[in-house]
């Protein structure tokens, strides 16, 4: 397995997981979703914004959008346990094409169960997947898994889950591809969003891939014994358009 080693936690400036200096949570009458915005004034977006997410995709108007092009190169292992979720930092050099803009892979992260809901349907499970422009702009690749046979690349990071909240395991030996978790079919649906956690800062590029990938249902329980519930509600359209590629 490898010796784990200290890791910082990286690319905080593109995490959707950023840290806010008040406690807040999935669940509960005080710090749950509905009252994010009342824990700090920076959260008001939480409460007051128009282009919240996640959402259920439906209505999508079908376009021939360029596809989605990934150039994801390799990088170490090191996973965090935020205390909100299990994150994996990535190293530099992993790209996305969409849309006209280029996006550097910074890291992923899981949800249970989906924050996304298509067409009134939720997963087990969801990857986000945060990319970030060189303008700073951030798009988010959403994953949807569905259970089935077991997912080698989540086995191996599975294993090696830190337990404890702000724990960081770093393994230098241990090497893998991102592009270990996107499905053959890399068909989308895309509109503009938000972070999903505190502050809910609009802007964000959603690209929601159409087809699930598995899981087992071992990896499953495995995720949810650390994390057994951690999804925002689906929030309002608002009007917006949703996209879907051709």
């Amino acid at each position: 397995m490898g010796k784990p080693v200290s890791a910082a936690h990286e690319h905080k400036a593109a995490d959707v997981h950023a840290e806010d200096p008040n406690h807040w949570s999935y669940t509960g009458p005080k710090t749950g979703p509905q009252n994010w915005s009342r824990l700090n004034a920076a959260n008001t977006p939480c409460s007051e914004g128009k282009e919240q997410s996640p959402v259920n995709v439906s209505g999508a108007v079908g376009q021939q959008l360029a596809p989605l092009k990934f150039s994801y190169g390799m990088s170490k292992l090191a996973i965090v346990n935020n205390g909100h979720t299990i994150q994996v930092n990535i190293d530099p050099g992993s790209w996305l094409e969409a849309l006209g803009e280029r996006y550097e892979l910074k890291q992923f992260h899981f949800h249970t169960p989906s924050e996304e809901l298509i067409s009134g349907k939720q997963f087990p499970l969801v990857a986000h997947m945060v990319h970030k422009s060189e303008a700073g702009q951030l798009a988010v690749v959403a994953v949807l898994f569905k259970e089935g046979k077991e997912h080698p690349l989540l086995q191996t990071h599975w294993e090696r889950l830190p337990e404890e909240h702000g724990e960081s395991r770093s393994y230098e030996e241990r090497s893998f591809s991102p592009a270990g978790l996107l499905p053959g079919n890399l068909k989308y649906y895309t509109l503009t969003g938000s972070l999903t956690t505190p502050p809910c800062s609009e802007g964000v590029r959603w690209l929601i891939l159409k087809t699930p990938v598995e899981l087992s249902s071992a990896q499953l329980a495995r995720f949810r014994r650390e994390f057994p519930f951690n999804a925002r509600p689906v929030q309002p359209i608002n009007g917006r358009e949703i996209l879907e590629s051709m």
